[in-house]
């Protein structure tokens, strides 16, 4: 349900808003109060160009409402910054309960970097740790996630990108590589929990990724759309089973794929029926789904052809992370408030949202020590 024009924050969209009704066949704006227009979202998650919002852009943010934030490399510049960015975020859009995220995996993939951040191993380090000791590999996977959820959580941030829980073949793609926990489901699966607890405990929303499954992928997604032609039973057997193991956590990135025995049409994002029969049903998945990036160039057609095409196939959420606002503006145009199913899994995720446990910080550096080691 795309809307017509832009959502600023004195007026309210037009058709299809739960404020607005039909008298005759003419759509009647309703007399919104200040509460109902700072309840208003968008179903999208943004970025941003710099270390600070530019005027275009808060303005941008003020209008647009969009429901989450996400940060990359050349937006964390020091921990001051970062607070003050997140902090200037909400308060463009005027509230607390947004999503505010980060990809800090360890590794190849970690936005926050030193000096100003400490360094993090790859997850095929603590799947190293795993193979010499399972005990020892998921102390140190739960220690250390907690830390980094810790210190994300103080820096602003409540959502972390991470498990990832793909399972690679020989073959794929190293988009994944040493992103994975592991070759086998019961290893990524056993380590993909503890991260994610970890996390959890540290204050923190993991985000299980790539759902269902972007092991098998012998393309980078980011650069063209990768097609898997396994059969099914083999993809239920091993690139699922994890997915379903961790359904019961509240957030999930979908996979930029296409998977031929499910959908040999359309990847993951945009295919109705690989979210409908596999995420929801096969998977069981019924926390709040979130496209991986709509600037990935396993995608075709315009940015806000792509922001449509996600919503339109079961995400809750957009991601479009580029930062390029003339691409956010697209997308603001053609994906709907979050109301709904969509609104009640957004507000669930938070739920599950809590005080940082107490934990042993010189144990969760001694972790990180460790898995450090090994990934050398």
């Amino acid at each position: 349900m795309a809307r017509a024009g832009r959502l600023h924050a004195a007026t309210v969209p037009l058709r299809g808003h739960p404020l607005t009704e039909v008298r005759r066949g003419v759509t009647i704006l309703a007399a919104p109060t200040r509460d109902d227009l700072m309840a208003l979202l968008s179903a999208f998650v943004t970025g941003c160009s710099g270390t600070a919002l530019t005027r275009d852009e808060w303005r941008f943010m003020q209008d647009a409402r969009p429901a989450g934030f996400i940060l990359f490399d050349r937006n964390c510049q020091s921990p001051e910054q970062v607070r003050e960015l997140i902090d200037s975020f909400k308060d463009a859009v005027g509230r607390d309960n947004l999503l505010v995220m980060v990809d800090q995996e360890g590794g190849r993939v970690q936005r926050l970097r030193p000096p100003n951040w400490r360094r993090l191993p790859p997850a095929a380090a603590y799947g190293a740790l795993y193979e010499q000791e399972p005990g020892q590999g998921l102390r140190a996977a739960t220690a250390a996630s907690q830390l980094v959820g810790v210190e994300l959580r103080r820096l602003g941030f409540n959502m972390n990108c991470a498990p990832v829980l793909d399972i690679p073949v020989p073959g794929a793609h190293g988009v994944i590589g040493d992103r994975a926990y592991g070759f086998d489901v019961e290893q990524v699966t056993a380590l993909g929990r503890a991260v994610a607890e970890g996390l959890l405990r540290g204050g923190v929303l993991p985000v299980i990724k790539h759902v269902p499954g972007h092991g098998r992928a012998t393309r980078d997604s980011h650069e063209a759309l990768p097609v898997i032609d396994a059969p099914l039973d083999e993809l239920e057997a091993v690139d699922f089973a994890p997915f379903r193991a961790l359904a019961d956590l509240p957030a999930a990135m979908t996979a930029h794929v296409v998977l031929e025995a499910v959908d040999p049409r359309s990847p993951v994002s945009t295919s109705a029926r690989a979210i409908e029969e596999v995420v929801r049903g096969s998977i069981g998945f019924q926390g709040l789904l979130i496209s991986d990036d709509l600037s990935m160039r396993a995608l075709d057609g315009g940015i806000g052809q792509r922001a449509e095409g996600v919503i339109a196939a079961g995400c809750d959420l957009a991601l479009h992370c580029n930062g390029r606002l003339v691409e956010m503006i697209e997308v603001v145009e053609r994906v709907p408030m979050l109301e709904g199913e969509a609104e009640a899994r957004f507000e669930a995720a938070f739920d599950r949202l809590k005080s940082v446990e107490a934990f042993d910080v010189s144990e969760a550096l001694k972790a990180l020590k460790a898995a450090i080691s090994v990934a050398g």
